[in-house]
């Protein structure tokens, strides 16, 4: 059983490592990251992996977004060069928790009929703390998980490798030449720390924003940035955020009304590994 993560990042020195020591204590074997003209340190991150011989890296000079096209050649490649069983298309901000076991134990009990994973995300929330807002101290999440649409959080999905694979924009679905089968059930559920500072926020829906409207062959995906870059414009991006971000008062009527729950297996996982958010 061979597991293979993808990685799309920009500038996501803040949980970069974290996402790459977490999920190599969970059974992930390698990763292929595509960096997209990050100006802080991910880059050097990468290459720190990469010369351990746990990770190889494309840079990617386009300023277009072209979020579909870059992670089918990871995918691909994760199949062609790296013999994938599996292959996850990750973001930096996305921890794929196993219910049982780790990420092997998980994937190696999936019928050989089905070729796709559905997996469900829970986002962590913003407190108005901002020195506790790594992850590492960042325990609260919805049940009921919402973009910033207000509509429910799409999950992600996993597939079995294929050099014909195609990832759809957004890493919600996935195509191929043959039929394939997404299993009824899943074994995994992403924890999702989207919102961590406001700086972190803001410099990815200015970078990714602009970039979604030059990329000129797909305009299907992205709604959500495309939206928060549309705001950006208005200046209310920040009218946004502080929306996100609960007070106690929130938080005590959130667990109250049992919209929000306490969830410290990411914090006690990473405290455990001696990983630090």
């Amino acid at each position: 059983m061979k597991i293979i993560m993808t990685l799309l990042i920009r500038d996501e020195e803040d949980i970069l490592r974290d996402n790459i020591l977490y999920h190599l204590n969970q059974g992930v074997d390698h990763f292929i990251v595509t960096d997209n003209l990050s100006k802080d340190h991910s880059l050097e991150i990468l290459k720190d992996f990469a010369a351990q011989g746990f990770l190889s890296y494309i840079e990617e000079k386009e300023d277009v977004y072209a979020q579909a096209d870059w992670v089918t050649k990871m995918a691909r490649l994760a199949k062609t060069q790296f013999n994938a069983d599996w292959v996850i298309n990750s973001d930096a901000d996305e921890f794929w928790w196993p219910k049982v076991g780790n990420l092997k134990n998980s994937l190696d009990g999936i019928p050989d009929e089905y070729d796709i994973i559905t997996v469900p995300r829970h986002n962590f929330v913003p407190q108005n703390d901002f020195s506790r807002q790594k992850i590492d101290f960042m325990v609260l999440r919805y049940v009921k998980s919402k973009n910033s649409l207000g509509q429910p959080l799409p999950p992600k999905i996993c597939h079995r490798g294929y050099a014909d694979i195609e990832v759809r924009m957004g890493n919600h679905s996935c195509v191929r030449s043959q039929e394939m089968h997404v299993s009824p059930e899943s074994p995994l559920e992403i924890l999702h720390f989207p919102l961590r500072s406001y700086s972190q926020f803001e410099n990815k829906i200015l970078n990714g924003g602009a970039a979604l409207e030059r990329n000129d062959r797909d305009h299907t995906g992205g709604g959500t940035w495309r939206k928060l870059y549309s705001d950006s414009k208005m200046g209310l991006l920040s009218n946004y955020f502080n929306t996100e971000i609960l007070n106690e008062d929130q938080i005590t009527l959130g667990i109250k009304d049992q919209s929000l729950v306490i969830d410290e297996r990411l914090v006690n996982f990473l405290r455990s590994k001696n990983i630090r958010g």
